[in-house]
């Protein structure tokens, strides 16, 4: 049988790379930094999610090997078997804290806290309304629920009305948006959700993957970006982007949504706990959150200087309130080209098609660090007008 599916695999794969689609991975050589070694060549990084330049943060680094002395170096089980360490219930407070919340459940991933959130606590009577450009962990964690499914289109508030009025024949009600949407770096309207969620008695989930650390005066995400600070049902996230940008997610919120998730959640009940190192290094991350806003207020300024002198050179940019910046190329091989002669000039971007993207979409995503400096973003911005000119005769 393998044979048979061996030779339809390799056609597939054929397909894909005669499409210019195949994914070809790269070698990064040295810490993720702004500055990072790829075929020993000395490139500016501006397509990781390390927002808050901490993935290389000496703090961190110290406690995490800190963490791992006192704590060990594994778990080597799961909670409700063998328990916790001091310092996961330590990290948990400290994320609610962080967001204004009553309790936080960790998980080995972000995508384990959406996989795991929607089935233990909606069932067939119910429903979710979810954003149509939401993240595919969100995606996923709905298709493992036996809710009904509705769909609104991205932002769209007149959509999502007409949404909640069909589900009005449902017992429970829960509205799921991400934060920031990752491809286009648009923020959603909470404010505009929350008034929908009060008019039509439904619950609102906040997926802050993108928008923790990065949205808001001191990052802590669209809750303060739109005063809605512990207002909000249930927040996941990530230590794997801004915040360290290593693993290990969490669901924050109301205090008995929580509880229930560490009684039927199949990813926290079935998967090891995070590992202490990750764990000390999380905790110490958010006390430097709380000691100084330097960090998110370079980002911000790093974020509006690349975007306006973007659109000032002509970039066909998407509106962006985040830390991203979608340079539109609309043709998915030409993306991979530029993406290439990036590297050439020593930027490392990526290029994003379909089915990342919808078709027609394609584009370079350009995330912006509070570990650049305006140098990098120069050298960016020329390097994108070189490529721009030999590709394009602009």
């Amino acid at each position: 049988m393998y044979e048979k599916f061996q030779q339809y695999l390799q056609k597939e794969l054929d397909t894909i790379k005669a499409d210019g689609l195949y994914k070809e991975e790269r070698i990064i050589e040295s810490a993720q930094s702004a500055e990072i070694m790829v075929k020993g060549k000395k490139c500016l990084n501006f397509c990781a999610n390390n927002y808050l330049g901490l993935a290389d943060n000496p703090e961190l680094i110290k406690a995490a090997k800190e963490g791992m002395d006192a704590r060990g170096f594994g778990m080597a089980s799961v909670r409700f078997i063998c328990g916790c360490q001091d310092m996961h219930k330590k990290l948990e407070k400290k994320i609610a804290e962080f967001f204004g919340t009553e309790d936080t459940i960790l998980y080995a991933a972000a995508f384990d806290a959406n996989g795991g959130v929607f089935e233990p606590l909606l069932t067939a009577e119910d429903a979710i309304i979810s954003d149509a450009l939401n993240h595919a962990s969100i995606i996923d964690g709905v298709r493992l629920c036996k809710a009904e499914r509705y769909r609104y289109a991205n932002g769209d508030m007149a959509d999502l009305e007409e949404q909640l009025k069909a589900a009005q024949k449902n017992r429970f009600r829960l509205i799921v948006t991400d934060g920031v949407f990752s491809m286009d770096g648009n923020v959603c309207p909470l404010d505009k959700i929350y008034e929908l969620a009060q008019k039509y008695d439904a619950m609102v989930m906040v997926d802050e993957s993108h928008s923790a650390g990065v949205v808001g005066k001191t990052g802590r995400g669209v809750t303060e970006r739109y005063n809605l600070r512990g207002k909000i049902e249930i927040l996941t996230g990530t230590l794997g982007k801004a915040f360290g940008g290593a693993m290990g997610g969490f669901t924050t919120g109301k205090k008995e949504i929580i509880d229930m998730l560490r009684q039927r959640s199949r990813p926290y009940l079935f998967s090891n706990s995070m590992a202490p190192g990750l764990v000390a290094a999380g905790c110490r991350m958010f006390d430097m959150m709380a000691e100084t806003n330097e960090l998110q207020d370079r980002l911000h300024e790093n974020t509006d200087y690349f975007l306006r002198r973007m659109k000032e050179e002509g970039f066909d940019c998407k509106p962006s309130e985040s830390a991203i910046c979608a340079v539109m190329i609309y043709d998915a091989a030409k993306s991979q080209v530029y993406a290439a002669k990036m590297q050439e000039r020593g930027i490392f971007v990526t290029g994003f098609y379909y089915p990342v993207v919808p078709k027609g979409q394609a584009r370079i995503r350009v995330q912006l660090s509070a570990a650049h400096k305006r140098e990098h973003l120069d050298q960016c911005i020329e390097a994108f007008k070189a490529v721009r000119a030999e590709i394009e005769g602009k």
